[in-house]
């Protein structure tokens, strides 16, 4: 079966505009939406029963489909709303002192460093940054950067599985294995991975590890999760982890910490399962790729290839270090990036995020389901013309 306009109308998107930015928060199948109506409908026909019978056993189900999913087990995974409330579960658990060392790369998201900065500010330290090179070669040279920064006072290794603004697949299992030789537990922010490429937790080793499923997976807003390495060769840090919100309970363990911290919606976690049978859909409907995440993979690296030659630029990464986004160099123009995102959209209908990165403006693509290359070509021509209309190459 065919894959782009042909398949758009599974969402809900605009139809009249070009959509080139899952990466940002996702969009939602609707069938997934109407899954998570259901599941509204359900708890308000009977909220205390719902709430306080059926839920937790629905949440261990749900939990126990996505773990599978991502290569766990759903003993170890709890839900949480996003990534960076995982992150925010873990690094505010953990204890530091003045003196100690937290570990990032410039590529980091900014959310997550907005969360170290705030518990550096509350104890008197600062996160060690490590220089990761973009454009880039070669994954080895993010290893060769962070293990240029680790010392005795590191604590904690936080990095990336797939970058935000420059949309690189950093290699998180020699990373680890590079921190545990230094005896530094590790936490992985990986909000672009689940969905856009496969993903196996107990293989990557990692302390924790958080995710999205809102975004590549399409679950809906606000499905996100932590998982705690039963294996970590850390217990003492791993067993006092707790959620930000701490309520009733306290006390009573990891799951139950999590999956109880007062009223809130938690459909959007329940249609989680609903989610992974949409994208295991996609999948059957593929033929030359063997899955959604090969397609979309493949897709990107034709638009890559496509906007590198029409702008006149090189590439930025190897085709290993890249899943279902990019992010490409853009011609020089005297203009900002919101600026330009605003242009894209008001003339062009195109939605695609412009980055300030190392002192110049990149673009980040991506590539799901619905997307298709005559899409990737009115981009070219609308920076194209945008371009020339300052005199730019």
């Amino acid at each position: 079966m065919a894959f782009g306009k042909s398949i758009r109308n599974l969402w809900r998107l605009e139809p009249d505009c070009i959509f080139l930015n899952h990466g940002s928060f996702g969009a939602c199948p609707i069938a997934v939406l109407e899954k998570q109506q259901q599941w509204r409908s359900q708890l308000e026909r009977q909220p205390v029963r719902f709430m306080g019978q059926e839920l937790p056993v629905l949440l261990r189900a749900a939990a126990a489909d996505l773990a599978e999913f991502v290569g766990a087990t759903g003993q170890d995974l709890v839900f949480v709303e996003n990534a960076t409330a995982g992150v925010n579960a873990v690094v505010r658990s953990l204890q530091f002192s003045p003196g100690d060392q937290i570990v990032v790369t410039n590529h980091t998201y900014g959310a997550v460093r907005k969360t170290l900065e705030f518990i550096g500010d509350r104890v008197g330290i600062r996160p060690i940054e490590a220089v990761v090179p973009f454009p880039i070669e070669r994954p080895e040279q993010v290893i060769e950067a962070i293990a240029g920064v680790i010392s005795s006072s590191t604590k904690l290794l936080v990095v990336d599985h797939i970058t935000s603004a420059t949309a690189l697949i950093l290699p998180v299992i020699e990373l680890v294995k590079l921190a545990r030789e230094h005896k530094i537990p590790t936490l992985i922010d990986g909000a672009h991975a689940p969905g856009m490429i496969d993903l196996d937790l107990q293989a990557i080793g990692a302390d924790w590890y958080v995710g999205n499923c809102h975004k590549w997976l399409c679950a809906p807003k606000g499905c996100g999760f932590l998982w705690t390495n039963p294996n970590s060769p850390f217990p003492q840090l791993t067993d006092q982890i707790h959620p930000t919100v701490i309520s009733h309970g306290y006390g009573s363990g990891y799951v139950a910490e999590f999956d109880w911290v007062g009223t809130r919606d938690p459909s959007a976690w329940l249609a989680v399962s609903e989610a992974i049978k949409f994208q295991r859909s996609l999948d059957q409907m593929t033929s030359q790729a063997k899955s959604i995440k090969q397609r979309n993979h493949n897709l990107v690296i034709w638009a890559v290839d496509y906007l590198n030659q029409a702008w006149q630029q090189s590439p930025n990464a190897p085709t290993e270090m890249l899943g279902s986004m990019a992010t490409i160099a853009l011609p020089t123009m005297p203009i900002s990036a919101v600026e330009l995102n605003d242009r894209l959209w008001q003339e062009y209908q195109i939605e695609v995020p412009v980055m300030p990165f190392a002192d110049r403006l990149w673009l980040r693509i991506s590539a799901q389901a619905y997307n298709q290359e005559s899409e990737y070509k009115l981009l070219a021509q609308a920076i194209q013309t945008i371009a020339a209309s300052f005199g730019a190459a």
